[in-house]
């Protein structure tokens, strides 16, 4: 999902990273590597800062508006601070762009991965890689594993919620187009229709008002919005993931983009050398362990 300061409560990457290796229901569906490390006439596409992107010299990198903590940092993308941002610059790097040649776009979250050209090179905003997604943009290889979680109000009903049965009779939401309602419709399955709302911080507000009964989001915007956001609040659990691979975080490219291949070879070799593990214990760190729902 999406969106939420950084210093949660000491424990979103112990938790998070030990939790991680994770998950998604029947909507979105993570698949393999977006594709191999570039090679041959491909490597050429890739020489570091001479990208065909879609300024020259420069690059273009999209998110939501506003850019929620812990993903960014007072809501600057550019700011290189937060786990996406930081992700975001790391990337570049790789691909031999300072952070003077990289440009921030404003794009709404559905539209970053709606059918059509984009105006970026790549978006970062807590995309899912997904089948069906794929066959709109491109997606590099996954830069984050991730859980879904739900939050109560402390002393609700639905903060008792043990199970996925508990949990099938409450008046559940979350942001449309995400895992989380993916997750809602396709795992908990609920009795009532889910509450579906355009923005994070529309989902936020149904649950202070009590509009909903819990609201689904991924786990380390669910430990901030419990920490800072929303602080009557509690996380009820976690989804076990539903399948072999894990859920993951990807990046988003244009259908058929020549970026792909490099954006790609970047996160991979960022993973590989340490680097998104050490931007994650910085950005995403303090996560408690939250009970596992059957």
């Amino acid at each position: 999902m999406h969106p939420a300061p950084h210093a949660l409560r000491s424990a979103v990457v112990a938790a998070t990273i030990a939790l991680l290796a994770t998950a998604v229901g029947c909507a979105p569906q993570p698949e393999e590597k977006a594709s191999a490390a570039p090679s041959g006439s491909a490597a050429k596409h890739c020489a570091a800062g001479e990208l065909a992107t879609k300024t020259s010299g420069k690059l273009t990198i999209a998110t939501d508006e506003p850019a929620y903590e812990p993903w960014f940092k007072d809501d600057k993308p550019a700011n290189g601070k937060g786990f996406e941002s930081a992700v975001a610059y790391a990337v570049a790097k790789r691909l031999g762009y300072g952070k003077d040649a990289v440009v921030w776009q404003s794009v709404p979250f559905n539209k970053a991965f709606a059918p059509g050209e984009k105006t970026f090179d790549f978006d970062i905003n807590q995309v899912s890689i997904s089948a069906e997604r794929r066959k709109a943009v491109d997606f590099s290889s996954g830069y984050y594993d991730v859980r879904q979680a739900v939050i109560a109000l402390k002393g609700s009903k639905a903060a008792q919620a043990a199970s996925i049965a508990d949990l099938r009779k409450l008046k559940l939401g979350a942001q449309v187009g995400t895992t989380s309602l993916a997750y809602i419709t396709d795992v908990v399955k609920p009795t009532r229709q889910a509450a579906v709302y355009g923005k994070n911080d529309q989902v936020k507000s149904a649950l202070k008002n009590g509009q909903v009964d819990a609201v689904v989001t991924d786990l380390p915007t669910a430990f901030y919005i419990t920490a800072a956001e929303v602080t009557n609040a509690k996380i009820v659990g976690q989804f076990e993931h539903q399948g072999g691979a894990p859920e993951q975080f990807g990046l988003v490219l244009d259908k058929g983009s020549a970026l792909t291949p490099c954006v790609t070879a970047a996160v991979d070799a960022l993973r590989e050398d340490g680097t998104l593990a050490g931007i994650e214990k910085q950005w995403l760190s303090d996560a408690v362990d939250a009970p596992v729902f059957k």
